[in-house]
């Protein structure tokens, strides 16, 4: 083995280029190199298996004494000439055609992954928005019962109808109360009522003998037909003024509009 060849073995440019990391002049040097000298081909050969071997045991780099035995072994071996060829980088190449293969999958596997995830939020939306329909239904069919539940009973011939005006402690205050021995329901309907301080609140009662029973808190907000509690034996309903939530007992001092069922009972 000349000083040349021995020179060429001694650097690292049949490394570089097993591994794809020469420059275009270094790869014309090396392939030039393994075409004309079977002992640079048999060096480049035994690096390339060897890297095969290194790279599949969880990729630890081989000794960088290895060029030296195998030079030392070329030394003491019979030289085979071998025809030149061009696959010299068949297992580099092949390892970037699988990283570029997995890096495909991979691409390919989050793109599906995304679009399965969209799917399954649209599709999320959609039950979404059925269930709230179905919702919306339900509450639409349960308010159109009571609906007509009130109408009918304010069509009951057996309804009376009362109209109750506030006094001059609330000249706006009016209301509307409906009703029905018969059925013993009885309704409400607030027309109007005078603005209160925040710590104050109007509510309704019905006279019993020597006691007022009380029928719940009146507001703004219940100006719509809505059920109250029936008393029996009512002689009157009253609207009191009350401290801010109502009170447990009502008293005649507070009253702003009552009016008499007496003839009624």
């Amino acid at each position: 083995m000349n000083d040349k060849i021995t020179t060429f073995l001694n650097s690292d440019l049949l490394e570089k280029y097993l591994l794809g990391d020469t420059t275009t002049a270094e790869t014309e040097k090396v392939e030039t190199y393994l075409s004309n000298y079977p002992e640079v081909q048999n060096a480049y050969n035994t690096l390339q298996t060897n890297l095969e071997i290194v790279s599949k045991s969880r990729g630890v780099e081989a000794p960088k004494h290895i060029l030296n035995s195998i030079l030392s072994e070329l030394d003491n071996s019979p030289v085979i000439a071998l025809k030149p060829t061009r696959k010299y980088r068949k297992w580099y190449h092949l390892s970037i055609a699988a990283s570029f293969a997995t890096l495909i999958f991979a691409g390919s596997s989050f793109v599906f992954y995304t679009q399965n995830m969209n799917l399954k939020t649209e599709n999320q939306k959609i039950v979404d928005e059925i269930y709230d329909l179905r919702n919306d239904i339900s509450l639409n069919n349960s308010r159109l019962t009571d609906i007509m539940l009130q109408f009918k009973q304010l069509n009951n011939p057996e309804t009376e109808k009362y109209i109750i005006k506030g006094n001059s402690r609330a000249k706006n205050l009016k209301t509307v109360a409906y009703i029905n021995p018969k059925d013993k329901t009885s309704m409400i309907d607030v027309v109007s009522l005078p603005q209160l301080p925040e710590d104050q609140s109007y509510q309704i009662w019905a006279e019993v003998q020597d006691k007022m029973v009380n029928l719940g808190i009146l507001s703004e907000t219940d100006r719509e037909l809505k059920q109250i509690p029936y008393t029996e034996n009512a002689l009157g309903l009253s609207i009191t003024i009350e401290s801010k939530g109502g009170n447990n007992t009502g008293s005649k001092e507070n009253s702003v509009a009552e009016i008499s069922l007496q003839k009624h009972n």
